[in-house]
């Protein structure tokens, strides 16, 4: 006999992550990486729900998706963190607060 998770358990752990990431984003709105994180766990929500549909309805046109989702997270985040860095080191500084003036 074999064990299938249906799709409403998939939907609720992609329900709660996202959730999770807003409240990471409106709790927290001081530190940078904090709210980078929070973006990368709303786009691992997206990706829980288009594997489980994916799943659901027996087509691949999901996981697909979420190879191209991936690729663009993997490179927001390699570009969000090279930012930091950058800011960090002439700043000395990832306060939100404190970085909202650009001039050079």
């Amino acid at each position: 006999m074999s064990s299938t998770i249906p799709l409403s358990h998939f939907l609720t752990v992609s329900a709660l992550l996202f959730c999770v990431a807003v409240a990471g984003i409106f709790i927290n709105r001081k530190n940078v990486i904090i709210l980078l994180m929070s973006i990368e766990l709303m786009l691992l929500a997206v990706n829980t729900n288009f594997v489980a549909f994916s799943r659901f309805l027996g087509e691949t046109s999901g996981q697909v998706f979420v190879f191209f989702i991936l690729t663009v997270a993997a490179a927001e985040a390699a570009i969000g963190l090279a930012i930091l860095v950058v800011l960090f080191r002439s700043r000395r500084t990832i306060n939100v607060d404190e970085l909202d003036s650009l001039k050079g």
